[in-house]
Parts: structure tokens; sequence; C-alpha cells
């Protein structure tokens, strides 16, 4: 004989399935935590290597964060023995389709090394030409130092050559480069500052 369905019968068999499908997800979280966390270290490592001057430290086991206008950027100092000889700086602005998330470089002196984009959700075949996968546009920063190099798109009055059709991405990619290189003075101040008082 079937039971008959009643509001405690249905309740129950409710908090048993959210039960059950939560303990499911927990559980795949757990399983698939580790290596994520994994890919992504692997991915930030190989940025740092892409973008700063040679080293032999391990920049993501001394990584500190800057905070800047009331947010925090991570930073990866590059070193040889005991000398930093560069900066990577981790940065990010609000593009065409969200958040750009970029590695950019730097030596000792300030001049961008490389960039290296991390994640995008710029529209494929437009905005996601900021990869150096898919154009050039990242080889103009190159060598270049900011405090003479304008990063603003040549329609702004600076230096960067914009991707066509691809304003706002070009924008929100100078605007990231920017803040690294805002970061990177905070850096070399307080590493200016850290060799006077052991000297």
């Amino acid at each position: 004989m079937a039971k008959e369905s009643t509001l405690k019968n249905m309740l129950l068999t409710l908090a048993t399935v959210t039960f059950i499908a939560s303990a499911l997800m927990g559980g795949a979280y757990v399983i698939t935590k580790g290596p994520i966390d994994q890919a992504m270290t692997a991915k930030t490592n190989s940025a740092i290597a892409s973008v700063s001057p040679s080293f032999n430290n391990d920049p993501s086991a001394e990584q500190f964060t800057i905070e800047l206008s009331g947010k925090s950027y991570k930073v990866y100092p590059a070193k040889e023995g005991d000398a930093i000889v560069g900066y990577a700086v981790e940065t990010y602005a609000s593009g065409f389709g969200g958040r750009l998330l970029l590695m950019v470089g730097f030596d000792r002196e300030g001049q961008i090394k490389g960039i290296s984009v991390l994640s995008h959700s710029e529209t494929p075949g437009l905005g996601d030409k900021i990869n150096p996968s898919k154009s050039d546009f990242s080889v103009q920063f190159q060598g270049k130092d900011p405090s003479t190099f304008k990063l603003l798109v040549k329609k702004d009055g600076g230096d960067v050559d914009a991707i066509t059709a691809s304003t706002i991405t070009s924008r929100a990619y100078c605007d990231a480069v920017t803040t690294a290189w805002e970061v990177f003075k905070k850096c070399d101040v307080q590493n200016k500052e850290s060799e006077v008082n052991h000297e």
C-alpha cells in the first residue's frame, strides 16, 4: 500500500536530497581544489618567468602585496642571489567583456620586460588580440620606460597603438599596465629605503 504524501514526508525527502547533493559538491571541491591550485600556480610561475629578468630565486615563495588606491596587488620579486633584478606585478582592470588579469614584468630600472595575459573575457577575434599568441599588440610595451612612454592609446594622447575596433580593451590593458607601474614605483622606493637601512 502506497504511503500518503504529507508535508513531513516531503520536507524529510527534500532535506535528504539536499544533504546528499551538498556532500557530493563538497567532495568534488576537495578532490579538484588541489589540481586547480597547482595549475594556477604553474600558470603564475610561467608568467613570472616570461616577463621578468632572469632570476635564481622562487618569486612565488617570496611574493608580497602592495596596497594602491584601496586595492591589493601581488608582487613577485626576481632576484639574483640577494639582489633584486626586477619585479613581476599581477595587475587588473575592467575591459569590454570583464576583468583583464595581467602579469607585468619590470627590470630594476623600471623598464617593461614583458607582459603576460593571465585571464580575460574579451571578444574573440577583437579584444582577445591582447594575447601575444593572437597579435603583436603587447610587443609595443616591451623595453619601454613608463616615465617617458605614455601608457594611453593614441586616441587619448598616448603612445600606444590600440587594437582595431577594440579601443575599450586597449584602454583597459593600458590602465592595468599603468597600475603595475605605480605598484613598481612603490616597490622600488621600499627597496631603496631597505638598502639605505642596511648600509
